[in-house]
């Protein structure tokens, strides 16, 4: 069972106005919780949509075009990890939080694999749901964007800020938002250093509770996308990460 807090929100507590333009997507297939969690998360101020069915989740979310996902893993028609799966890559770069009865390292690691942002078990506490939500929220909101629409080139790396996805050459490079955030940033670069702090604020802006040591994961895990593309991810011992191109 969830956790139920008394009649209090985060946004009460810290005396802070709700966000009303927050547009969230609540895939869950428990009614009782979606109806919980969606008269919870309208008191906070936010715009909430539900979708109880696995297979129609993408074409929901496609059609919605929400700042946030909340997505549950046990779900009638798709698993969810299907759904979030297919959402990457359709290009669907919407920040993802993992709500699931499965509560072990393997199934966490799963899902941020496949592209999810967070992950809460069950059961939780509504006010950390409203806190991590509007965390995601606030990182997506302060990506760094180009200041134009012309597209962003190093090599065979082609990032088009019309659609927000990254090439490889003619296809599209299977990226998680993180993965994505910390690429442009260093494509904004070539050739240059760029400080881990700085990359740490881009990839993981306002999450405090996110250890300093997770930004050289993401590293890790886009060095290895990028092997065999003509693209190199480079660590400078006390300066930071550069990109440069093979070519």
């Amino acid at each position: 069972m969830m956790r139920r807090q008394p009649v209090r929100h985060l946004s009460k507590i810290l005396g802070k106005t709700p966000n009303p333009t927050m547009h969230l997507l609540l895939v869950e297939d428990d009614p009782a919780l979606q109806s919980t969690l969606q008269r919870s998360l309208k008191c906070s101020g936010m715009r909430v949509d539900v979708c109880g069915d696995g297979a129609q989740a993408l074409s929901v979310w496609q059609s919605l075009q929400p700042d946030v996902v909340v997505l549950d893993l046990s779900l009638p028609g798709m698993d969810g990890l299907d759904v979030l799966g297919n959402a990457r890559k359709a290009s669907l770069d919407t920040p993802v939080l993992i709500l699931t009865a499965r509560g072990t390292v393997g199934d966490k690691i799963l899902g941020l694999n496949a592209g999810a942002d967070d992950y809460l078990p069950k059961p939780f506490d509504l006010d950390e749901l409203e806190a991590r939500v509007r965390a995601l929220h606030r990182r997506h909101a302060n990506q760094p964007r180009s200041n134009t629409d012309e597209s962003l080139w190093l090599g065979p790396l082609r990032f088009e800020p019309a659609n927000g996805a990254m090439y490889l050459k003619q296809d599209i490079l299977e990226l998680t938002p993180r993965e994505l955030a910390l690429l442009r940033a260093l494509m904004a670069k070539p050739g240059q250093a760029v400080a881990k702090e700085r990359l740490f604020e881009v990839v993981f802006p306002g999450e405090d509770h996110v250890q300093y040591e997770a930004i050289e994961v993401v590293v890790y895990r886009l060095r290895k996308k990028l092997a065999d593309t003509g693209v190199t991810l480079m660590t400078l011992r006390g300066l930071g990460y550069l990109l440069k191109s093979n070519a």
